[in-house]
């Protein structure tokens, strides 16, 4: 049953959606490719153990765990808001 002026089956399709933008931004998250010597960030060299253990590596690790946390904390919003938020 749609609320307001939703359409039916709104609800569903912004569930579908987030899902599907999580799905988007891991598969991105993989590595692929050769790896890296030295890291794109600081330039340091990146341990041979890190580049055979994963494809595509860029980054060294103390990069790489700065860059997760800045996409963490930029991708988390809420689609649906409150509906005194919307009429702000």
């Amino acid at each position: 049953m749609a609320n307001g002026w939703a359409a039916d089956g709104a609800v569903q399709d912004q569930i579908d959606s987030t899902v599907d933008d999580a799905v988007q931004r891991a598969r991105q998250a993989l590595g692929q490719g050769e790896s890296l010597r030295h890291c794109l960030e600081c330039g340091e060299e990146i341990p041979a153990a890190r580049r055979q253990a994963l494809a595509g590596v860029r980054y060294c690790l103390a990069c790489q765990t700065e860059l997760d946390k800045k996409q963490a904390a930029s991708g988390l919003y809420n689609r649906r808001g409150s509906k005194d938020s919307q009429l702000r």
